[in-house]
Formats: C-alpha cells, structure tokens, sequence
C-alpha cells in the first residue's frame, strides 16, 4: 500500500467515528491527546505522526530514528515522510499542525541519534517532548501499535480543527450581529491593538499593522504591498530588503521598506540596514524604516540621520508602532475601520506558527469587548 493510501485509510478510520478510541491504554491515550492538543509546541506532533507513518510503510523501521545519520539498516529519514506527504496532508484536512517540517525546528534540526527515553531535547515545554519520545518507545516496544496511534492523532486533530472552527465563527458572528452601533473611534481602535500586542506571542503583529494600513490606503496614496515573506523568513535567504517592501504602484522598484523590531532598535541594527540598502544595486530606496514596540534610543535616532547622503538619498528613521498606527488612523479616519477589517483578515489568515490560536481568539474577544462597550 502507497504512503498515500495509508494516509487515506488512517483519515477514513478517523472520521468515521469522531468518538472511538483506537488506543485502549488509557496512559497512553491521555499521553498521545496531550502531544496533540499542546498548543505551544506543534512540532513535536508532527514528527510522532513522521515516524508512525514510516513505521505504517515500512514495518521494518525503528520509529526513534528518523536520522539516516543514524547509520543502521533500521533508520530512515523522519523529514521525508514530513515534508513529502504530512505537509499536503495537512494543509489539505486543514489539522492545526505547524505549516512547515517538524525537523528544522531546533530540537529536532541536529539531532543524529535513537530518540530513546535518555535524550534530553531541548525546547519548551519538556513535558511535550519527554511524551512525545515515550509514545515512539510504546510503539518501539509494541506496547501500541503504530495504525491505531495515528488514527487516534488524527482523530484528536479532527476535535480540535472542528472546536476552532466552532468558536472562531461564534466570536465573528457575535461580531457581524453588532454591526450597525457607532463604529470604534481611531483611538479606540489604537487601544485594541495596543492591547492585542501585549499578548504573549506577538512578534508577528507589527508586520501586520503595518501591511493592513498600506493595503486599505493604498488606492490614496498610490502605493502597493508587496507579498509578506512568511514570518521565520530570514532576508538573507528570501532576498527581501525589509519585513514589508513597499512599491509605487505600477512600478517595480521599492519605494519603502519597514524592519520590525520587538527590541529597542540599536545602532548595529541600523549598520545592517545600510549594508542592506548597499546591496540593493540598481535600486532606489527613499526610506528605510523602523518600527519598534519599545522605547526609542535618541542617540540612535540622531545616529540614522548621518546616512542620508552616504547612501544617496535613502532616509532612515525609527517610529514607534503605536505613534505610527495611532496618527495613520487620525489622517486616513475615513477608512478605519477598513483598516480594523483589513487588520482582522491577516491576522486570521495567518498560519498558526505566525500568529497562534490563542492570539487569533484575543484579537476577536477584544473587538468584541470594545464594540459592547465593556
């Protein structure tokens, strides 16, 4: 039988009874539902799932070694079986997994040897990946077998799919059923966001807020977004100059690029700017900006001021995220909410791995909370 067909048979068991349990050990049940429902880690589900299908295919095979590194006749390669037939899988059946492979994530990335009960991975929380190395050793040691633990995986990603479904279109419906009352005010709109960006997680949402603002005024201004890189995207290997590269409409140089920083920005972050600009031959930039969630050094600010002529005209600045949303909102208040709509959409459209459930919930909750007015 085809990888594929397995996958098909697995999803068929599945779905056929949301409620049966293959696995009738129940510590081994509770283990499995706990490594499938951490929302914090999603990688280590997708490895168990890599190392259960290839132990499906190939009965041969030691499920702790996904390493051909590893050397024995017993080992294969975990990121194969993740990236040639999970990946589609998932997207497909939309299962709340990380959108990318399981073994570029730092524990998993090196690693070249048995993943037994003695290995210490690094990454957080322990307790997901102790689990997730007890659950190869019980189908090392045929204490499950590898059929019914990824039937009953796919089962418990099917609940959670199917509970997010649920609750992400009460919040929005509860939205949709108060439309018509007084649109939120331009500040009240800065406090939701300022409040959506002190959430654990938010690394991502300044890219966002940024992006939202140029694709609603856009039109105005004549200036296009170009496609956002995914959020663990370096420059480096994309070839972007900045986290967002905007473009005269109509044109194909960049107009502005925006870095996002979490940290305050420093003067060696303004160096790798230049160095940046420096590299983009043949091109022209006029800005280069900053947008930071932290203080703003002044003495690096005055610093930014020196490289207007050195680098021939490309203007460097740092702005404050919230200053920047805040006075966006007061000169472009015709279309603030289009830019909360526009806010709202990428945030929800965004992969798990770049903005988290939770995070997407909040967002919806404190909408939710300053149209009621609570």
């Amino acid at each position: 039988m085809s990888v594929e067909n397995i996958l098909g048979e697995v999803l068929k068991r599945a779905q056929s009874d949301i409620k049966r349990r293959e696995i009738n050990n129940s510590e081994i049940y509770e283990r499995l539902d706990y490594v499938c429902r951490c929302i914090s880690n999603r990688a280590c589900i997708r490895l168990l799932m890599a190392c259960v299908l290839a132990k499906l295919d190939n009965p041969s095979v030691d499920p702790r070694k996904p390493y051909t590194e590893i050397g024995t006749s017993n080992s294969f390669s975990g990121r194969i079986y993740d990236e040639a037939y999970l990946t589609h899988f998932i997207n497909v059946n939309g299962l709340p997994c990380n959108s990318t492979t399981a073994f570029l994530t730092p524990a998993f990335r090196s690693a070249d040897q048995t993943l037994t009960k003695d290995i210490k991975l690094i990454g957080r929380p322990r307790e997901v990946y102790v689990s997730t190395v007890q659950l190869l050793d019980d189908v090392y040691k045929k204490r499950v077998t590898p059929m019914a633990l990824l039937v009953d995986a796919i089962r418990i990603l099917i609940k959670l799919r199917d509970e997010k479904r649920q609750r992400m279109g009460a919040q929005l419906a509860a939205l949709k059923s108060g439309q018509g009352s007084l649109p939120l005010s331009s500040e009240e709109i800065v406090t939701l966001i300022e409040q959506h960006l002190a959430c654990k997680k938010s690394s991502r949402l300044p890219v966002l807020i940024v992006a939202a603002a140029y694709q609603v005024a856009g039109s105005y201004i004549g200036e296009q977004v170009k496609r956002l890189q995914a959020h663990n995207a370096a420059d480096l290997q994309t070839g972007a100059v900045g986290d967002i590269e905007i473009y005269l409409t109509n044109e194909d140089n960049i107009s502005t690029a925006y870095e996002m920083k979490m940290h305050q920005v420093t003067i060696n972050d303004v160096d790798l700017a230049v160095q940046k600009i420096a590299d983009c031959k043949g091109e022209r930039i006029s800005n280069y900006i900053f947008i930071t969630t932290e203080r703003i050094d002044q003495n690096v600010l005055e610093y930014t001021k020196k490289f207007y002529e050195e680098t021939g005209g490309t203007e460097i600045t740092i702005l404050d995220c919230i200053g920047f949303l805040r006075h966006f909102l007061h000169f472009f208040h015709r279309i603030r909410i289009d830019f909360l709509e526009k806010y709202q959409e990428l945030v929800l459209q965004e992969t798990d791995s770049a903005v988290g459930q939770p995070l997407k919930e909040a967002l919806l909750a404190l909408r939710l909370a300053a149209e009621s007015g609570e």
